[in-house]
């Protein structure tokens, strides 16, 4: 199989900040390569062979917006056990309703478009549920937990030009325990 990484844009590229379009079906054969392209760039990220080998960054999710591209899509693979993925591709997603419960990742979030580490602690739900369309137009719908939960609600910020870092707190960047569950 030939693999060719993504060229994937900077935070400082000024295509991020915008709101992307809703996406008109049936899908146009370049976004449904996109799609696949995108697949295999997360799953080959998280697998250390590949990983190393094409010399890639590892991510689980990805926004369109991310790709130079303004339409509202999102990829995200995620790993439910060692070399087992889930693969969600969600067309128009629409975060329909979410917990009250607040979560952060302890280690804080990275992005694939942010090359630096940045400090924080990152609120997001502790679940949601999404609706979207598939690459067919199909109306799909998923409720996401904990990790699951924060790669959908990053990458919709996308869609809508919000960096992750965006909603670190300037003031208070992290959190304690006893202020929000930290996963």
């Amino acid at each position: 199989m030939k693999f060719k990484a993504l060229d994937i844009l900077d935070e400082k590229d000024k295509h991020l900040r915008k709101k992307s379009e809703e996406v008109s079906f049936p899908l146009s054969k370049e976004d449904k390569k996109l799609i696949q392209r995108a697949i295999d760039h997360l799953t080959y990220s998280q697998i250390e062979e590949y990983e190393k080998k094409y010399e890639l960054r590892p991510g689980m999710g990805l926004a369109f917006p991310q790709l130079g591209l303004n339409k509202r899509i999102i990829i995200i693979v995620h790993e439910v056990e060692d070399g087992v993925f889930d693969n969600y591709v969600f067309i128009n997603p629409t975060i329909v309703s979410e917990s009250t419960e607040m979560i952060a990742a302890e280690a804080g979030e990275g992005c694939l478009s942010v090359n630096r580490e940045v400090e924080g602690h990152v609120p997001r739900h502790a679940r949601v549920t999404v609706e979207g369309y598939d690459e067919d137009g199909n109306k799909i719908r998923v409720r996401a937990r904990e990790e699951l939960a924060i790669a959908f609600q990053h990458e919709i910020d996308h869609l809508n030009g919000i960096l992750f870092y965006d909603r670190i707190n300037k003031k208070k960047p992290f959190f304690t325990e006893d202020e929000m569950r930290l996963i």
